[in-house]
């Protein structure tokens, strides 16, 4: 069969490349980067990742030089890109401006990856660094207003490089372009999913052996589709579900997760109330990494205890996990990996227990989509495969916590700049920095930074320019939100200490369950495919009460995605319901995509 190798520089791009090739029909397979030129002598194509590093830094990851002598077409995206250039002889460096979302790419000549793509194309750019001289045969054939050399080629060896990422849906016809290299490389599309679940069936009989299977479930997509895998392989008498209501889910979850799994015809399902336990555990903590281990650790610790109650022999059973490749890449669970934040089933326990062969992951080389396509081949219900994603640390990860205002030194500076900066450009929009910090993901790697609230009248199209232009230009920043509620901004105070509470919980699960009903009477659900709905610690023009912050997204692997621009009407509704809720100070609805915000805040 033929193969695209992909080599690995870190982030979640090798992987995400891989399952866009697979889902053209064509066999790829991930190498790590420092794999030799012959090991890859054989495959039809060398695609060189993106990554989180810079190609001049000391240390920087990179692969043998000796694959560009293998006569085999090369690609190289973003990281591959740059490191392409570099090992032929151009030059990379800082760039003056980052560049992180949409971008316009001019064309100059349409070959290569950009055969047929016309003089423009939308792209999605993810980078801090660029290309500023040329390999000898190399020649420039698309540039953004930001970068002079977005997309470069050698017909003559069959290299090519783009600073954008073409794996990513947010790149309109980045699988055209992948399907143009694919071309080049000659490579017959002969790979299907049918054939490869069958092979994973097989390897999950492989790895169980003689035990049985301790099944951690959440009701989502993940854990159900991997529960329903190892009960079709293993037979449902080896398989137990253990769902965990931690206090941390949505309003009324436990019996819904319960009634939908029964519908489904799930068998063994145990419900094991530990809110008491979490709620413990977390008391007093506020930063968001310690939060996810302690939530992992956890579940761990009620695992045992009612494996311990059900008289089960340890040594008989592994632990199954609903983990997806996304986890852990954003743990730093691969070689060159940034680690983003720390998946509660990546933990260190885990980690310890997966090395000695305790765990089972029958879909932790997925992404969503895939997961999605695989629960649909053995015929589980659409309800469980096209629910929303929810975290399995649940709105542990959503409630803010924190002993105190934080803000850059620099801070009221920034905030002037920022302002400058919307009155220049005539936006119309005021802005505010927040006293609370997020989780980002800039240049491939972690950011813990404020948001920006904006406030004022301006269309979706004007919005997006905006966040875009303020994430790019100010480094303080990692996310711009929108305020719904109230129209203008007088002042914006802390509130706290705040730390996770079944009180802010319950306000939350209020907050969530309203925007949820309110979502599905509209007929908004399906257009959406997550919508994170998050609490901070902040009072907005001394209204009693703190912060809901909306973050609906639209995406499909979860590694980007776009704020999805809901109809003003319908936001301006939403926001009139939640400001009815006692303890809501005020609604903001985030308008950054992902990178360089994550979907979650924590």
């Amino acid at each position: 069969m033929d193969k695209i190798a992909i080599l690995d520089f870190g982030g979640q791009y090798a992987h995400l490349i891989a399952n866009r090739i697979r889902r053209l029909g064509v066999y790829s397979e991930i190498y790590d980067s420092t794999t030799p030129a012959s090991a890859l002598r054989f495959c039809k194509g060398i695609i060189l990742s993106g990554g989180p590093n810079s190609v001049y830094e000391k240390g920087a990851p990179t692969c043998d030089p000796d694959i560009f002598k293998l006569n085999i077409p090369v690609l190289g995206i973003c990281y591959g890109h740059q490191l392409l250039v570099h090992l032929l002889g151009g030059k990379v460096k800082s760039s003056g401006t980052k560049e992180y979302g949409h971008a316009q790419i001019s064309i100059s000549r349409n070959v290569g990856v950009l055969k047929f793509m016309g003089d423009e194309q939308t792209v999605w750019m993810s980078h801090g660094d660029e290309v500023t001289l040329l390999p000898p045969g190399m020649e420039i054939i698309g540039k953004t207003e930001d970068c002079s050399s977005a997309a470069i080629a050698d017909e003559h060896r069959r290299f090519f490089g783009v600073q954008f990422h073409i794996e990513v849906t947010h790149t309109p016809n980045g699988t055209k372009m992948l399907e143009n290299f694919i071309e080049v490389c000659g490579a017959e599309k002969e790979w299907n999913l049918k054939e490869y679940i069958e092979q994973l069936k097989m390897n999950i009989q492989k790895e169980v052996r003689n035990r049985k299977v301790f099944m951690l479930v959440s009701g989502g997509v993940d854990s159900s589709v991997a529960f329903a895998l190892l009960q079709k392989t293993l037979g449902v008498n080896n398989v137990y579900g253990l769902f965990v209501d931690t206090g941390l889910m949505r309003e009324n979850e436990a019996k819904e997760v319960r009634d939908s799994m029964e519908k489904a015809g799930f068998k063994n399902l145990h419900i094991e109330d530990a809110s008491k336990d979490f709620f413990a555990a977390l008391k007093g903590v506020v930063l968001p990494e310690k939060k996810r281990i302690i939530i992992g650790d956890t579940f761990l610790e009620v695992q045992k205890r009612v494996l311990k109650k059900m008289k089960l022999n340890p040594k008989d059973w592994m632990l199954g996990q609903g983990t997806i490749y996304p986890d852990t890449i954003e743990s730093g669970g691969t070689k060159h990996a940034a680690k983003i934040k720390t998946h509660h089933n990546r933990v260190p326990q885990i980690e310890e227990m997966i090395k000695k062969g305790l765990i089972i992951e029958p879909l932790k080389e997925f992404y969503k989509d895939e997961v999605r396509i695989v629960g649909e081949k053995i015929g589980l219900e659409k309800s469980l495969i096209w629910r929303h994603p929810f975290p399995g640390p649940g709105l542990g990860v959503r409630v803010l916590c924190a002993k105190k205002a934080e803000l850059p030194s620099t801070w009221k500076v920034t905030e002037k700049k920022i302002n400058e900066h919307l009155k220049a450009k005539k936006d119309g929009l005021k802005a505010h920095l927040l006293p609370v910090q997020s989780v980002g993901v800039q240049g491939d790697s972690r950011s813990y930074k404020n948001p920006v609230v904006v406030c004022g009248e301006a269309p979706w199209d004007r919005l997006n320019a905006v966040s875009t232009r303020i994430t790019n230009q100010f480094s303080a920043v990692n996310r711009v939100v929108f305020s719904v509620s109230p129209d203008e901004i007088s002042k914006i105070e802390f509130v706290g200490p705040s730390f996770m509470t079944p009180e802010r919980v319950k306000l939350l699960q209020r907050a969530d369950a309203i925007v949820k009903e309110f979502c599905v009477k509209k007929g908004l659900y399906n257009d959406v495919w997550q919508f994170p709905v998050i609490l901070i610690p902040v009072r907005i023009n001394s209204r009693a009460g703190e912060t809901v912050v909306l973050r609906p997204v639209c995406s499909e692997e979860a590694m980007t995605a776009n704020f999805y621009e809901m109809d003003f009407a319908l936001l301006r509704k939403l926001g009139d319901l939640l400001m009815a809720v006692k303890g809501v100070s005020a609604v903001l609805y985030d308008i950054t995509h992902k990178p360089p915000g994550t979907i979650e805040w924590e």
